[in-house]
C-alpha cells in the first residue's frame, strides 16, 4: 500500500556484495560513532539529491544492461548510502588526522560535485535529444520555497521550542516533503504525471473528488498532508533530539531524505522529459 511500483531486486552477485559492503560501511560508522548536528545534516542533502539523479538516469537508461539494475529501486538507495558512507569515513579519518577541518566540509563538498555532475550529465543526454522544459520545475522550486517559509514561520510561531531544538534539521525535513507534494502535484494535475506509490495515489484521488479539483487541481490535498505530516513529524522529535542528538538527527535525516529524494527526482525528470 506504501511501496512505489517497480521495486526491482538486483541478482546475487550484484546484490550480496552490495550489501556485505553497505553493513560494514555502516558497522565501522557506527562504531566510530561520530557527532550528528544540523551542519552534518545539510552536509547529506546533496547526497540525497545525487540519488535521486542516478535513478533518473536509470529511467533514461543511460547505464550498461549489466549494471543498470544498481540504479533502480530500491538499490540506488542502498548504492548513494554505500558511497556517501565512505566519503564520510573518509572524512572522519582526514579530520582525525589533521588534513581536513571539518567532516561536513568534505561530505558537502563531495556529494554537492557528485550531484552537479551527474545532474549535467543527465540534462547534457537530452539536450542533445532536444528536451529541456525548465519552466515547471522552477515553478515548483519557487512554489516549495514559499510554502516551507510560511509553514517554518507558523511553527516558529506557535511551537518556538520545537524550531529552536530541531533547527535546520527539521527546516530540511519540512523542505524535502514540500518539494515532494509540490512537484508530485505539478505533475499530477498539469503535466498528466501518474504516482507510483499507492498510498500517495489515494491521496491525490481524494483530492481530485473534491469539489474544489474544478478550480485548483486535486494535488493540494497531498501538499497540505505532506507538510503538515513533515511538522508533525518534526514535532515529535524535539524531545528525542534533545536526550538523543545523535540518534535523533539521524532518523531526521532519513526523513528528510524520504522527501527530498523524491522531489528532486520529480524536478529533474519534469526537466528532462
Amino acid at each position: 500500500m506504501v511501496l512505489p511500483e517497480g521495486f526491482t531486486v538486483p541478482p546475487w552477485q550484484l546484490l550480496v556484495p552490495l550489501v556485505v559492503v553497505l553493513v560494514g560501511v555502516v558497522a565501522l560508522l557506527w562504531a566510530i560513532g561520530p557527532p550528528v548536528t544540523d551542519r552534518t545534516v545539510l552536509a547529506f542533502a546533496p547526497w540525497m539529491m545525487f540519488g535521486s539523479t542516478l535513478h533518473v538516469l536509470y529511467q533514461l537508461e543511460a547505464y550498461p544492461d549489466s549494471i543498470a539494475v544498481l540504479f533502480s529501486t530500491p538499490s540506488v538507495y542502498a548504492v548513494t548510502a554505500l558511497v556517501a558512507g565512505v566519503v564520510w569515513l573518509i572524512g572522519i579519518f582526514l579530520h582525525a588526522g589533521g588534513l581536513q577541518s571539518t567532516i561536513e566540509r568534505l561530505v558537502g563538498v563531495v556529494g554537492t560535485g557528485f550531484f552537479v555532475t551527474f545532474a549535467m550529465v543527465t540534462i547534457f543526454v537530452r539536450w542533445e535529444e532536444g528536451v529541456f522544459e525548465p519552466f515547471w520545475p522552477v515553478i515548483a522550486v519557487v512554489v516549495t520555497g514559499i510554502v516551507t517559509a510560511l509553514a517554518w514561520i507558523a511553527l516558529s510561531l506557535w511551537f518556538t521550542d520545537v524550531a529552536a531544538v530541531t533547527g535546520a534539521t527539521g527546516a530540511l525535513v519540512v523542505f524535502g516533503h514540500a518539494l515532494d507534494g509540490v512537484s508530485t502535484a505539478i505533475g499530477y494535475d498539469l503535466l498528466g504525471a501518474g504516482e507510483d506509490v499507492p498510498l500517495s495515489r489515494v491521496i491525490l484521488e481524494a483530492g481530485s473528488s473534491l469539489p474544489t479539483a474544478e478550480y485548483v487541481g486535486g494535488g493540494w490535498l497531498f501538499v497540505l498532508v505532506k507538510v503538515a505530516l513533515a511538522l508533525a513529524i518534526v514535532g515529535l522529535f524535539k524531545d528525542y533530539v534533545e536526550d538523543a542528538p545523535r540518534q535523533a538527527r539521524t532518523l531526521l535525516a532519513l526523513v528528510a531524505a524520504i522527501g527530498l529524494g523524491p522531489g528532486i527526482h520529480n524536478v529533474l525528470l519534469f526537466l528532462v522529459t
